[in-house]
C-alpha cells in the first residue's frame, strides 16, 4: 500500500485515533503563530512597575518577572520550542534516511560499518551527551563569530539533535530497505540498467516513506523535552529569546509568589509531547498495511 492510498483510505477508516492530537498540534500551532498578532508589541515591553501580576483585561495570564505579558511569552517561547523540534527531527530523519538507506541497499562491508557506528551512537548516554556538548565554549574552538549571532543557541540545538538523534530512523530504514531490495520490482529495475542511486532514490525511497513519517513525528515530542530540559539547565535556548524551557529556569526563583510561571510552559510542554506521540501511534495505525481493517 503507498502512502496516498493509506492516508485515502485507512487514514481516513480511523479519525478518532489521529483527530484528537491533530487539533491539539494544529490548535498549539495557530495559538504560537498568531497569538503574538493579537496581543501586539506592547506585551513584550518590561515593565517592572506590574511584574509577578495576576491575569487582567490587559494581560489574560498575568506577567512575568519583568513585567511582559505572560501569554505573549508562552507564544514566542512555543514558536522556538515547536520549530526546534520540528526542524531537528526533520534533520535528524534525512540523516538516518540517508544512512540506514545506503547500509540497506549496498550492504556487505559497508552496511556493517554503518551499523557499527550507528550502534556507537546509540550506546552513548544521550543526555549527558547533549550537556557536554551544548556547554562547548564556541570561541574557544574558532568559531566565536557564530556564537554571538542572536539566535546561536537555537540553531546549535537543532545541530547537536540531529547530530545524535538519526539513529531510530538509520535502523527502520536499514531494515526496510534490506526487505525491498530483494523486490521484483526493484530486480526489474536492475535489469532494465538503473543506476544504484536511481534504483534508491525512485524505486525504494518512496515505499519507505511510512516509518520515516511515524519515526519522525514521535521524535518531535522527544526532541520538545530534550529541548527544554537543555533549556533549564541552562544549556539550551539563551535569554532574551524565550522557550519553554528557559521559562521554567526562569520561574525557579518565583515560584513560590507566582507558580502559573512555571505551571503554564509545563503544561503546553506536557500537552505537546502526549499529542506528538498518540499521533504517530495514530499513523502507524493507519499506515500499517498489515493491520486489521475495520
Amino acid at each position: 500500500m503507498s502512502v496516498g492510498e493509506a492516508f485515502t483510505g485507512r487514514a481516513w477508516r480511523r479519525p478518532r485515533g489521529l483527530l484528537l492530537p491533530a487539533l491539539a498540534l494544529l490548535g498549539l500551532a495557530l495559538f504560537v503563530i498568531f497569538g503574538p498578532l493579537l496581543i501586539g508589541p506592547g506585551g513584550a515591553i518590561v515593565d517592572l512597575r506590574h511584574r509577578l501580576a495576576g491575569p487582567s483585561l490587559v494581560h489574560p495570564l498575568g506577567t512575568d518577572a519583568l513585567g511582559r505579558d505572560l501569554l505573549l511569552r508562552l507564544c514566542e517561547g512555543g514558536r522556538v520550542s515547536l520549530l526546534v523540534g520540528v526542524s531537528a527531527a526533520i534533520a535528524a530523519a534525512v540523516v538516518g534516511t540517508a544512512i540506514g538507506l545506503v547500509a540497506g541497499y549496498r550492504g556487505g562491508r559497508i552496511d556493517a560499518l554503518l551499523m557499527r557506528i550507528t550502534d556507537g551512537v546509540i550506546a552513548l548516554p544521550l543526555l549527558p551527551l547533549l550537556v557536554v556538548l551544548a556547554a562547548i565554549d564556541l570561541n574557544k574552538i574558532g568559531l566565536g563569530a557564530l556564537q554571538r549571532a542572536e539566535a546561536a543557541s537555537l540553531y546549535r540545538i537543532i545541530i547537536l539533535v540531529a547530530l545524535v538523534g538519526w539513529t531510530t530512523v538509520a535502523r527502520l530504514v536499514r531494515g526496510a530497505a534490506l526487505s525491498l531490495k530483494a523486490q521484483e520490482f526493484v530486480r526489474a529495475a536492475h535489469a532494465l540498467g538503473a543506476r544504484p542511486l536511481r534504483v534508491m532514490l525512485v524505486h525504494i525511497l518512496p515505499n519507505l516513506a511510512t516509518p520515516i513519517i511515524v519515526a519522525t513525528t514521535l521524535s518531535v515530542g522527544e526532541i520538545i523535552l530534550l529541548e527544554s530540559v537543555l533549556s533549564f539547565l541552562g544549556l539550551g535556548i539563551s535569554p532574551p529569546m524565550a522557550s519553554w524551557g528557559n521559562m521554567l529556569t526562569g520561574a525557579q526563583e518565583t515560584i513560590a509568589l507566582a507558580p502559573q510561571l512555571a505551571l503554564y510552559p509545563g503544561v503546553l510542554i506536557l500537552t505537546t509531547v502526549i499529542a506528538c506521540n498518540f499521533l504517530g501511534d495514530g499513523l502507524q495505525a493507519a499506515l500499517d498495511p498489515r493491520a486489521v481493517r475495520r
